[in-house]
């Protein structure tokens, strides 16, 4: 990857819907050249998706909260069960004193606590700890430039 292609980088995560021709312009290639560059990047898996930033308090799921899950055994094999509940949006095999941490949206406390509930069902967890995010300042994705 060179410096073009990170400039391009940066530009898609600032507005996804550029056109190449746009694209091109800003970084001194053609449209051509600019769509061909991006292909490369989707097949080489360094654009994973191109998707829409959606604010969850407009979708209701204004509750957010991460939790921190214990375990009795190892939890690394355990990405599909952890997949299966949706109102999970990230859960990452952690080094500490949990074995798993999780970003939950919800729209209730109520269905936080039924979330909780669900994730003791997934074999091996002993336990959670949950922190409820009160206000964000920020969110960042990564950005290449």
């Amino acid at each position: 990857m060179d410096d073009i292609d990170r400039r391009l980088l940066a530009l898609l995560q600032q507005d996804a819907t550029q056109s190449y021709a746009v694209l091109g312009k800003a970084v001194g290639l053609s449209a051509g050249a600019a769509h061909e560059r991006v292909r490369k990047l989707r097949e080489a898996g360094v654009i994973r998706a191109t998707t829409v930033d959606v604010d969850p308090a407009a979708l209701d799921l204004g509750v957010l909260a991460y939790v921190m899950v214990d375990s009795s055994a190892w939890m690394g094999d355990s990405a599909e069960a952890f997949a299966a509940l949706p109102e999970i949006q990230e859960a990452h095999v952690i080094a500490g004193n949990a074995s798993v941490l999780v970003k939950v949206r919800t729209a209730t406390t109520e269905q936080l606590q039924d979330v909780l509930r669900r994730l003791y069902a997934i074999e091996g967890v002993s336990g959670t700890h949950a922190t409820v995010v009160l206000e964000t300042f920020f969110e960042r994705s990564v950005h290449a430039g």
